[in-house]
């Protein structure tokens, strides 16, 4: 009886221990899965406007103008994804500015994002959420039908004379998931202008 009671403890151990992985790596893919869905949103709502950047790569954080809210031309959006650690853990994060109309204002926000994205701290001017655990990330942008690794000088510079408010014809997100987590390993994403995708029929 003890030997049988012993076994049957062990497999509910097992059991409950089996149930928490598969909690915590469903857990893992919403986050995940949500991120990504965010970004495409990001990507696909990004305003292309005279005299501001649709989109800038430092290296480090990623900035882009968007649209506030779908059709809504007045305001518009900075947002930034970044890696940063904090408390030992390196993550993936997201920040957004409060609405904005003006370009004074959007100059503003966007020199906060750049900021926000050196360090972490915020001004109270805008929102961030913490998304997951990284090792690194890599971004490719395409154009003229080939990817290139999108470098601090491949997108245009606030003011240049080339198109500043351009964007690539893809993004490429490689993300590589800290070892040990519920998830792990390299995932690659796509994005593709919205513009550039043929209508069906």
């Amino acid at each position: 009886m003890a030997l049988l009671a012993l076994m049957s403890w062990r497999g509910i151990d097992g059991m409950a221990r089996a149930q928490s992985q598969t909690r915590e790596r469903a857990d893992a893919v919403v986050t995940l899965q949500t991120a990504l869905a965010q970004w495409n949103a990001d990507l696909d709502s990004a305003a292309v406007l005279p005299r501001t950047q649709a989109i800038d790569w430092n290296g480090q954080t990623l900035r882009l103008t968007r649209r506030s809210t779908p059709g809504d031309a007045a305001a518009v959006q900075v947002v930034a994804w970044t890696l940063l650690t904090s408390q030992g853990s390196t993550q993936w994060r997201r920040w957004q500015s409060l609405p904005v109309t003006t370009r004074a204002d959007w100059q503003q926000a966007w020199s906060r994002a750049e900021a926000w994205g050196r360090s972490g701290s915020s001004d109270g001017l805008g929102s961030e959420v913490a998304l997951l655990p990284l090792n690194g990330w890599r971004l490719f942008y395409f154009n003229n039908n080939a990817w290139q690794s999108a470098t601090p000088s491949s997108a245009p510079a606030a003011g240049s004379a080339v198109g500043t408010n351009t964007l690539p014809d893809g993004v490429r997100l490689v993300l590589d998931i800290t070892p040990g987590a519920a998830l792990s390993g390299l995932l690659t994403r796509d994005w593709v202008r919205p513009t550039l995708v043929a209508p069906k029929s």
